[in-house]
């Protein structure tokens, strides 16, 4: 299996396996790798899950089930660029689903923690026009949504 230079490594408390799972499920193009279990040595109960590999739309992350002592924080997000209003509301809704929680800026955390922010493609886009106003119009407009709306922000730009 060829391995990735740099690799994302999630350490989650005791649901590694159940936060890949949800994430293959929600991103197309991706796939669990391989689950690696405990042995007698630990350092869990004998058979439980210990590292998970899986691929997310060509990204590969590894996760752990290391415990409690470690969480996550929005200091760390994975950026997602999504094409379509769609693809946004599709993702927004699934990782928000079963404990999740929204934020502001296309900011959210999913059921374990992660942060998350769905952004469409266009934002940088328009984020970098030549025109001050429009530029300040967007980014206002960024700071006053949840989910961002690409309709929304294309009309902010044309202000």
């Amino acid at each position: 299996m060829q391995v990735q230079k740099i690799t994302p490594f999630l350490w989650f408390d005791n649901n590694a396996e159940e936060a890949m799972n949800l994430y293959v499920s929600v991103f197309k193009n991706s796939k669990v790798l391989s689950i690696h279990h405990s042995g007698k040595a630990g350092p869990g109960e004998d058979g439980t899950v210990m590292v998970v590999y899986f691929e997310l739309d060509g990204v590969r992350f590894l996760g752990l089930n290391g415990g409690p002592m470690n969480t996550f924080s929005e200091a760390i997000s994975f950026w997602v660029y999504c094409d379509t209003q769609e693809e946004i509301d599709d993702l927004w809704e699934k990782l928000t689903a079963g404990g999740g929680e929204a934020s502001k800026c296309g900011w959210l955390k999913d059921k374990f923690g992660l942060s998350w922010q769905i952004v469409p493609s266009i934002l940088l886009e328009l984020l970098d026009d030549k025109d001050p106003v429009k530029r300040d119009n967007v980014l206002k407009a960024v700071w006053e949504m949840e989910k961002l709306d690409m309709r929304k922000l294309q009309e902010a730009a044309a202000k």
